[in-house]
């Protein structure tokens, strides 16, 4: 049976209350809508802060993942696999995204865990993001950027009940 996405708008609404409620200071940017890296650089070009992608993977054993990196890091997904102890990774489907996360493809970002309320997702962000400030996020639709702080991010991650991993991404 098919899932039924909210509206980009009470997606977005859903985000905010949930930041508010959590004390977590946010700025969010209106651009054109963006649907890969190479479309979002000239868009981050106008907004401070470490920009980044999002991917979501399944593994062999059908464990769920979502990798948060910086935008320009050509991650080795085989490496990381073998990194975390997990099985070979795939891209995991439209379907499943929508499904376990609440959001459309073009529209991943590690906010939308707040929507996996079975705690399926297992988060993965790159040591190296959490170096910059503020990082900048799709807040569950693809024409706006949100920024937070690296130190939110992580409290934002754990409040929604993920325990995030953090490791030094292997790249291609």
């Amino acid at each position: 049976m098919p899932v039924e996405l909210l509206s980009p708008d009470e997606r977005e609404a859903a985000l905010y209350e949930r930041l508010r409620a959590l004390g977590i200071a946010w700025k969010t940017y209106q651009h054109v809508p963006v649907f890969t890296v190479g479309e979002a650089d000239a868009v981050h070009a106008q907004i401070p802060g470490g920009h980044t992608k999002n991917l979501f993977l399944k593994d062999k054993k059908d464990g769920l993942w979502l990798v948060v990196v910086r935008d320009q890091v050509r991650v080795d997904l085989n490496a990381l696999a073998k990194q975390l102890g997990a099985p070979p990774f795939s891209f995991g489907s439209a379907e499943l995204l929508i499904a376990t996360l609440g959001i459309e493809p073009g529209s991943v970002t590690p906010f939308a865990l707040m929507n996996d309320a079975q705690h399926a997702v297992k988060p993965v962000l790159d040591e190296g993001m959490l170096k910059l400030d503020p990082l900048n996020f799709h807040p569950m639709r693809n024409d706006r950027t949100t920024a937070i702080s690296a130190a939110d991010l992580i409290a934002f991650i754990r409040a929604c009940g993920h325990q995030p991993l953090i490791a030094g991404m292997p790249e291609k």
